[in-house]
C-alpha cells in the first residue's frame, strides 16, 4: 500500500514539474453552483459547462456523488500541488461522456463498494485511506461547496505565477528552433508572422495566437508577403520567379556569376538527368505552406564552358529548356542608373529538340533511344484536321500538316483526305519521322491514337520519344492565319532588294496557294518558331515542297514497316534496314538525302535512266582520277555544312565554325575550279556534271569573305582581333584607340605616383589577375598618400591603386566593354552578309549532297551479284535469281536465289502456299525489295532483272492488333485490305500474307477468295498471295489465260511417315497440300507428350476429310455414270486430284 501511495505520490510531483512549463495559472473564481438538473446535462458537454470544469481533464480522479450534484471545481495546479497527506481518489469514467471529462469528488468512495460496482470501467488507482483532518495549509483544498478565501496565500500564489511565467519564456527560448512549439503552429499557419513576434511579449498576446483559427493561406502575390519564405527571397530570385511564372513548362537555366544555376523543381530534374548534385530548398514555385518553413530555392549548378553540353542532354531527354542570360556587365553596370538593383537577366534562348541548332554536331543520336538507334529527322511537324464527314468505316477528315526541319531549312506541306485507318497520318509520320509534333486544335479520336501511338514510347518507330505540344484552334483560325502568313511574307518582301521582287513575288504566290489546313498550319508553325527565334526558316521558300508530288513513288506506313525500309521490326534499330543496306555515304547531309531517296522511289522513266547512268559511269571509272578526285573531297569534309550554313542563317553560327566552314567551301570551290560550264567536268552524266559545275560558282564570295577574318583570331574565338585590322568598323577602330589612349595616361601616371613615394621610378606590377598596382616597401609606407587604396601585400611590400589609376581602370573596362559590343555587331554584319548568299551556298553543298549518293549506290553496284536494272514502260517484274539485298548480308549462309515472272498483260498474281518457316515471307519481301531499289536508280541483287515503273507498293502482312483503338487482330487485317482494294491501280504491286487466317476457316476462304478474284480479275494489279488455305489453288482455273498461277516452297519430306521436313527455299510450281504445322511445333520445343496427341488428331481429321471427299466423289461418279452428266465430270477430275 505504501509504494503504490509513494509512487503516485512520486507521479503527482513529476507532472507538476514538467506541467507547470506548459500550463498558465489561473486566478481562483469561484465556481458556480449546478443544480441537479444541470449536472445531469453536463452530459452534453455545452460550452458553458466546457469553460467551468476547464482545469478538469480525464488525467485527474473524479467520481460523481449520488446525488449528482458537484460540489466545486478546483484547478488543476492546484490539485498537483494537493499535500502527499491528501488521499489519492479512484478514476470512474462515465460511458455516457465522449471527451472523458470527469468531476472532482465531494467524498472518496469506499474500496469495498468500488469492488462490488457492476461498471468495468471503474479502475483502482490507490487503496483506501483514513480521512485526515485539514489543517490550515489544506483546508483550501477540501471539497466543501465554499473553499476557503485566504488573502495572505492569494499574494503567494501571484509570486508562484509570476515566477512560472518567467519560467514559461525561458523554456520558450531555449527551445524556439525550427521543431519547437511556435514554429510547428506557424507551419501548420496556426500562426503569422506578426502574432508569432508577439507571442513572448506576454500572456494575452500567447493566448490570442494560440487559440486563433488558422487562416487560409491568400493566392497570389498580396498573400505572398505575410508568408515565411516569401520575406526572404533575395531580389535575384524573385527575378527568377518573375521569369519562371511566364514558362512554367520550361527547364530554366539562369546564369550567376561565372555559374549556370537550375532552381527548385527544375533543379531536381536536371540532378537526375545530368547526374549532378541538387541542394536541398524549396522546389515549387507557387509558395505552398508545405515549404513555409524553406527559405531558398533547390538549386543545381554547372560551369559556365560546359553549358551547351548539359543543354544538349536535357534536350536530348525531351525537356524544353531555356536559357536566362546576364545582359550586361559589371563595369558598365557600375556606372549605369540600377548600379545597387541585381543584373538584367533575360530569357535569351529556348531549345526543343527539334529548334537545337547552337551546335556543330546538334542532336546526332537519340539520348533514350537503344543503341544504334535509328536517328530522329530533327522535323518539327505541325498538324490539324477539320471536322469529320461519315461515321464508321466511311469517316473521312481533311489534314493539313507542314513539316520543317530547322538544322537544314527543308520545309514539306501537303494537304490530304484521311480514311478511319488514317493510313495516310501515319505514311507521312512514319516518312517524315519526326522528334518533335505541334497539334493545332483538337484531333478526332483516331488520330489522337495514332499521335499516342506513334510518339509515346522510347523504342517507338521513331528511334525515340517524341515530343507533343498543342496549341488552340479559334473559330477563326482560317481568316487569322491567312492574314497572319500575308503580313510575315509582304514584311520579308519589303526588306528585299528591288531586283529581287519578281522572284519573291511568285514565291509569295506560291505560299498564298497552299489550301487552308496547310496555312492555317503554317501560320502556328511561325507563331511557335518565333518563340526560338527561328521563324525566318520560312523565308527560304524556294525549299517548300509538296509530300505528294506525284514524281516519286509513295511508300505507305504499313510498307514502310512490313518492308523494313528504314527499321528492322526486331528492335526498330537501322540495322537490317534497306537503307542501312544502301547507305555508304561520306557526309551527314549526303545520309540525309539518300534517306529521302530510299523513301520515294522515282516514277519517271527518264529521271531514273539519268541516274542509273551515273551510277554506272561511277562504278565503271572508280580507279580513274576524276571519281577519286571526288571521293577524296567527301572524304575530306568533317562538318554537317547543311547544317552550319543554316546556322550561319540564323545567325548562331560561332567563329571558329564559321572559319572552318567557310575554308570548308573554299576547298570545295577550288577543286573543281576549271569547270566554268557543266560540259567542262569531263563526264558522260549530266547529273554529275550539272553538280560539279555547281561548285566552283561559290568560290569568290567565300574568298572575299575569308579576306576579312584573322584566321588565328578565329581559331581562338578571339572576338576583339577577329578581323584583320583594314576590315576592322568604326566602332572598332574608335574603341581601340580609347583603350591605347588611357593605356598612354596610365603609363605617364607612374612618374607623378613616384614623386609622391619619394623614388625615382614606380613599375605597375600584377598580382592574382589585378592590374596596375604599385608596389611600396613596408619601410616606406609613411610616404604613402591617404588617398591611395591598399589592395593586397606581403611582409616585406604593400601594393596600391591611386585614386587616378581606379579611374583609369574603370574607363578603360568600359571601352573594352562598349568594343566587344562593337565585334559582335561588326560579326552579326558579316553572318547577315553571307546569309544573302544563302541560296547559292546551299545549292552547292546540295550538289555535293547529290554526289554523294550517287558514289555510294555505285559503291553497292561494285558488290558482286549486283545487276543494273533494265527498264521499261510496261508493268511487269522479271527477276532471274534473285535475292534478298538485306538477308544475304546478315546471312552467313549462301541466299537461295529464286526467279520471278510477273506482268500486266500475262501471269499477274503467284498464289504461293508451302510449308510454315518455309521462306514464303522472306521471297515475297525480296520481289517487293528489288523494284523499289530499281526505282531508287540502285543496282539490284539478281542475275538479271527488267523493270516496270510501278507507282505503289502495298502490303498486308503480320497479325496484330490496335488496343486502343478497340480494333481486334482480325479487324486491323481487314482496314488495311480495305484500303489496298481502294487504292490499288494495275501498276501497283499489292502483297497479301495469309489473308483470312483470323476468323474461322470457311469465313477466312471465303473472304480470301473473294479478294483474290477481285485483284487479278478487277484491279489487274501485280499481286503476291501467300495462304494455307489450299482449296484456293482451284481458282487458277478459272483464269484461261493464267493471269493467276500456283506455285510454292519446295521441301522433301524425311524420317519415319514424313515426320521431318528439308526447306529448300526454291519456288516451284503447283500446290503445297500441307503446311507441316506439326513440324514448326517441334522447332518451338513444345512438349513431345503434345505433340504425340496432335499427331494422332492431325491424322483422325485428315482421314475425316478424305473419308467425306471420297463419299462426295463415289457419289459423283454414280450421278455421271447413271446421267451421262458430263458438267460435274471436271470437278470429279479436280476432286481426284487433290485426294
Amino acid at each position: 500500500m505504501v509504494s503504490i501511495q509513494n509512487l503516485s505520490q512520486g507521479s503527482a510531483k513529476k507532472q507538476q514539474s514538467i506541467s507547470s512549463f506548459f500550463t498558465k495559472s489561473a486566478p481562483v473564481r469561484s465556481p458556480p453552483s449546478l443544480t441537479p438538473k444541470a449536472a445531469q446535462t453536463s452530459n452534453g458537454a455545452s460550452a458553458s459547462e466546457g469553460q467551468d470544469s476547464l482545469f478538469v481533464s480525464s488525467d485527474e480522479e473524479a467520481i460523481i456523488p449520488p446525488g449528482g450534484r458537484r460540489s466545486s471545481t478546483t484547478p488543476k495546479h492546484r490539485l498537483e500541488e494537493e499535500d502527499t497527506s491528501v488521499p489519492k481518489r479512484l478514476r470512474l469514467s462515465d460511458t455516457h461522456q465522449d471527451d472523458s471529462i470527469t468531476e472532482p469528488l465531494s467524498s472518496p468512495m469506499d474500496l469495498s463498494d468500488a469492488r462490488k460496482s457492476d461498471n468495468p470501467l471503474v479502475s483502482i488507482t490507490a487503496n483506501q485511506v483514513k480521512k485526515p483532518k485539514a489543517s490550515k495549509q489544506t483546508s483550501k483544498y477540501v471539497f466543501a461547496s465554499s473553499p476557503v478565501h485566504d488573502e495572505e496565500n492569494e499574494e503567494e500564489d501571484e509570486e508562484t505565477r509570476k515566477r512560472k511565467a518567467k519560467l514559461h519564456e525561458k523554456f520558450v527560448k531555449r527551445l524556439g528552433r525550427p521543431d519547437s512549439i511556435a514554429e510547428i503552429k506557424r507551419r501548420n499557419w496556426v500562426l503569422n508572422e506578426e502574432s508569432a513576434g508577439t507571442e513572448a511579449e506576454g500572456d494575452d498576446a500567447e493566448d490570442s495566437g494560440a487559440d486563433a483559427a488558422p487562416k487560409p493561406a491568400a493566392k497570389g502575390k498580396s498573400g505572398a508577403s505575410t508568408r515565411k519564405g516569401a520575406s526572404k527571397l533575395t531580389p535575384m530570385e524573385k527575378q527568377y520567379l518573375d521569369i519562371k511564372r511566364k514558362h512554367l513548362d520550361t527547364i530554366l537555366i539562369v546564369e550567376v556569376g561565372y555559374k549556370f544555376k537550375f532552381f527548385g523543381e527544375d533543379a531536381r530534374v536536371a540532378a537526375k538527368e545530368l547526374s549532378i548534385v541538387c541542394i536541398p530548398g524549396k522546389y515549387r514555385f507557387d509558395e505552398h505552406p508545405s515549404e513555409a518553413h524553406l527559405d531558398r530555392f533547390a538549386s543545381a549548378s554547372v560551369p559556365v564552358h560546359r553549358l551547351h553540353v548539359h543543354v544538349k542532354r536535357l534536350v536530348g531527354a525531351g525537356h524544353k529548356v531555356g536559357v536566362v542570360r546576364q545582359l550586361e556587365t559589371a563595369a558598365l553596370k557600375a556606372v549605369g542608373d540600377n548600379r545597387n538593383a541585381p543584373f538584367t537577366r533575360k530569357l535569351t534562348n529556348l531549345y526543343t529538340k527539334g529548334t537545337y541548332i547552337d551546335d556543330i554536331e546538334g542532336l546526332e543520336a537519340p539520348i533514350g533511344a537503344p543503341s544504334g538507334g535509328a536517328p530522329a529527322t530533327g522535323y518539327l511537324v505541325c498538324i490539324t484536321e477539320q471536322n469529320s464527314k461519315g461515321w464508321g468505316t466511311d469517316e473521312k477528315v481533311r489534314v493539313g500538316l507542314i513539316a520543317v526541319q530547322p538544322a537544314t531549312g527543308d520545309v514539306i506541306h501537303d494537304d490530304f483526305e484521311d480514311g478511319f485507318m488514317r493510313s495516310e497520318i501515319e505514311t507521312r509520320l512514319l516518312h517524315i519521322a519526326p522528334c518533335e509534333i505541334l497539334i493545332v486544335g483538337d484531333l478526332s479520336k483516331a488520330t489522337e491514337k495514332l499521335v499516342q501511338h506513334l510518339s509515346g514510347s522510347k523504342t517507338n518507330v521513331f528511334g525515340d520519344k517524341v515530343r507533343v505540344e498543342r496549341v488552340e484552334k479559334p473559330k477563326t483560325m482560317a481568316a487569322q492565319a491567312y492574314s497572319h502568313v500575308s503580313n510575315f511574307y509582304a514584311g520579308k518582301m519589303k526588306a528585299e532588294n528591288a531586283n529581287q521582287d519578281e522572284n519573291a513575288n511568285k514565291l509569295l504566290e506560291n505560299v498564298l496557294k497552299l489550301a487552308e489546313c496547310v496555312t492555317i498550319c503554317l501560320s502556328a508553325m511561325i507563331t511557335h518558331l518565333s518563340e526560338y527565334g527561328l521563324e525566318h526558316v520560312f523565308d527560304l521558300t524556294k525549299y517548300f515542297q509538296s509530300f505528294s508530288a506525284r514524281s516519286h513513288m509513295l511508300l505507305n506506313g504499313t510498307s514502310l514497316t512490313s518492308l523494313e525500309i528504314y527499321q528492322n521490326q526486331t528492335d526498330n534499330t537501322a540495322k537490317g534496314s534497306l537503307f542501312w543496306t544502301l547507305d555508304r555515304t561520306r557526309t551527314r547531309f549526303g545520309q540525309r538525302l539518300l534517306r529521302k531517296w530510299v523513301g520515294r522511289p522515282l516514277l519517271m522513266t527518264s529521271a531514273l535512266d539519268e541516274r542509273v547512268a551515273a551510277v554506272e559511269e561511277l562504278k565503271d571509272g572508280q580507279p580513274s582520277v576524276r571519281v577519286d578526285k571526288i571521293t577524296h573531297l567527301l572524304s575530306q569534309i568533317k562538318i554537317d555544312l547543311e547544317k552550319s550554313l543554316i546556322r550561319i542563317y540564323y545567325g548562331k553560327c560561332t567563329r571558329p565554325e564559321l572559319l572552318t566552314v567557310l575554308q570548308t567551301m573554299q576547298r570545295i570551290a577550288m577543286e573543281f575550279v576549271s569547270a566554268k560550264e557543266p560540259s567542262d567536268a569531263g563526264f558522260q552524266s549530266s547529273i554529275i556534271n550539272n553538280a560539279i559545275a555547281v561548285l566552283p560558282t561559290i568560290a569568290d564570295d567565300v574568298v572575299s569573305y575569308l579576306d576579312q577574318m584573322n584566321p588565328e583570331a578565329a581559331k581562338a574565338d578571339d572576338k576583339y582581333n577577329f578581323f584583320r585590322e583594314e576590315m576592322e568598323s568604326e566602332d572598332i577602330m574608335e574603341q581601340k584607340m580609347g583603350i591605347a589612349s588611357v593605356e598612354q595616361e596610365l603609363d605617364a601616371h607612374r612618374a607623378g605616383a613616384a614623386e609622391k613615394v619619394k623614388k625615382k621610378r614606380v613599375e605597375y606590377v600584377t598580382v592574382a589577375g589585378i592590374e596596375y598596382l604599385i608596389e611600396v616597401e613596408n619601410t616606406q609606407l609613411k610616404n604613402v598618400p591617404a588617398s591611395w587604396a591598399k589592395i593586397s601585400g606581403t611582409k616585406k611590400v604593400s601594393r596600391f591603386h591611386t585614386p587616378e589609376v581606379v579611374r583609369l581602370i574603370r574607363e578603360r573596362d568600359q571601352h573594352k566593354e562598349a568594343l566587344a559590343a562593337a565585334c559582335d555587331v561588326a560579326y552579326s554584319r558579316l553572318l547577315a552578309e553571307i546569309s544573302s548568299k544563302y541560296q547559292s551556298l546551299r545549292d552547292s553543298v546540295q550538289a555535293l549532297a547529290t554526289l554523294d549518293c550517287l558514289l555510294s549506290l555505285a559503291t553497292i553496284a561494285n558488290q558482286p551479284g549486283y545487276v543494273k536494272p533494265e527498264y521499261t514502260s510496261e508493268t511487269c517484274i522479271s527477276v532471274e535469281q534473285g535475292r534478298h539485298p538485306m538477308v544475304e548480308q546478315l546471312l552467313l549462309d549462301a541466299y537461295v536465289p529464286n526467279d520471278t515472272e510477273l506482268a500486266s498483260d500475262g501471269t499477274r498474281a503467284l498464289l504461293i502456299t508451302g510449308p510454315n518457316m518455309g521462306g514464303k515471307s522472306s521471297y515475297v519481301r525480296q520481289v517487293a525489295l528489288i523494284a523499289i531499289m530499281g526505282q531508287i536508280g540502285s543496282y539490284v541483287p539478281a542475275g538479271s532483272a527488267r523493270l516496270g515503273m510501278l507507282d505503289a507498293v502495298f502490303t498486308r502482312m503480320g497479325a496484330f492488333d490496335n488496343m486502343m483503338a478497340g480494333e481486334s487482330t482480325f479487324m486491323v487485317e481487314l482496314s488495311e485490305t480495305s484500303d489496298i482494294l481502294k487504292q490499288a491501280t494495275p501498276k501497283s504491286l499489292v502483297i497479301l500474307d495469309e489473308l483470312g487466317r483470323g476468323t474461322s476457316t470457311h469465313d477466312g476462304v471465303a473472304i480470301a477468295q473473294a479478294v483474290l478474284d477481285h485483284m487479278v480479275r478487277d484491279k489487274k494489279s501485280l499481286t503476291l498471295f501467300i495462304t494455307h488455305y489450299q482449296n484456293l489453288s482451284s481458282l487458277a482455273k478459272g483464269f484461261e489465260k493464267g493471269e493467276l498461277k500456283n506455285v510454292h516452297m519446295r521441301f522433301t519430306e524425311t524420317g519415319d511417315a514424313g515426320q521431318g521436313v528439308t526447306f529448300l527455299y526454291e519456288v516451284g510450281e503447283g500446290v503445297a497440300h500441307r503446311s507441316y504445322g506439326l513440324n514448326v511445333a517441334r522447332l518451338a520445343n513444345v512438349p513431345e507428350s503434345v505433340l504425340e496427341v496432335a499427331a494422332v488428331k492431325s491424322k483422325e481429321l485428315e482421314y475425316d476429310v478424305s473419308e467425306k471427299r471420297l463419299d462426295h466423289l463415289s457419289r459423283s461418279l454414280q450421278s455421271i455414270l447413271s446421267n451421262s452428266d458430263n458438267a460435274h465430270f471436271d470437278q470429279l477430275i479436280t476432286g481426284i486430284e487433290q485426294l
